[in-house]
């Protein structure tokens, strides 16, 4: 009664915004609104494939509104939008990767970069999915190079070598031999993925599936 009635003054205060357009919600609407919710471009039919993993899926594609909230999320301190982000992939995930993998992980940040930022973006999606599908999150991999953002690379060849050797896996033991889960929250060329994918195998993993929010499209 007391949680119904202060999350009801909290809504009065600070009234909820869709989480893509930022249109305050109506009644009866939940983290979307009912025009993003139709209108949002979705991704449920994209499979990418990878050097180094077999499949990648996401939600939605990285463009418009969807760019934006990401770039909110990622920048602007907006983690509480992970509750609808991690429901939303947590569903591609089962319709599409359902029993694919063993543990889930994420794409981790440098120290230099969790520091400057205050939150790993990826680990906090990687959590919030986890949840919606009733597992775990686990940390598997460490970046030990602060290498230059991927978004401000153009060529493909440029990225991989970017992030080639960033990565380590931080416990092999316990990859051995495990299909592995890997979230991120934006997909474009796959390099960073394919190189996290890289390091799990050479250390003995049995395979490795992708997921992430939003995927950039084919060209």
């Amino acid at each position: 009664m007391a949680e119904g009635f202060l999350a009801g003054l909290l809504d009065l205060i600070f009234p909820p915004r869709c989480v893509f357009c930022r249109r305050f919600l109506k009644k009866g609407e939940k983290y979307v609104c009912g025009e993003c919710l139709t209108s949002l471009p979705y991704a449920d039919g994209e499979e990418r494939k990878g050097e180094f993993f077999s499949v990648c899926v996401a939600p939605l594609y990285y463009e418009g509104k969807v760019r934006d909230s990401i770039l909110r999320f990622k920048f602007k301190n907006a983690t509480h939008y992970t509750a609808y982000y991690g429901k939303i992939l947590a569903e591609r995930i089962a319709k599409s990767l359902s029993g694919k993998y063993d543990y889930i992980t994420w794409v981790p940040l440098s120290k230099k970069r969790l520091k400057k930022r205050g939150y790993d973006q990826a680990m906090l999606l990687a959590m919030a999915t986890a949840l919606e599908l009733g597992d775990v999150a686990v940390e598997l991999l460490r970046k030990t190079v602060d290498v230059p953002a991927q978004s401000g690379i153009d060529a493909h060849e440029k990225r991989r070598a970017n992030v080639s050797g960033a990565y380590e896996v931080i416990d092999p033991e316990l990859v051995r031999g495990k299909r592995i889960l890997i979230i991120d929250d934006i997909v474009t060329t796959g390099s960073t993925l394919s190189e996290c994918a890289r390091v799990l195998l050479m250390a003995g993993a049995e395979s490795v599936v992708c997921a992430a929010l939003a995927t950039a499209e084919k060209d």
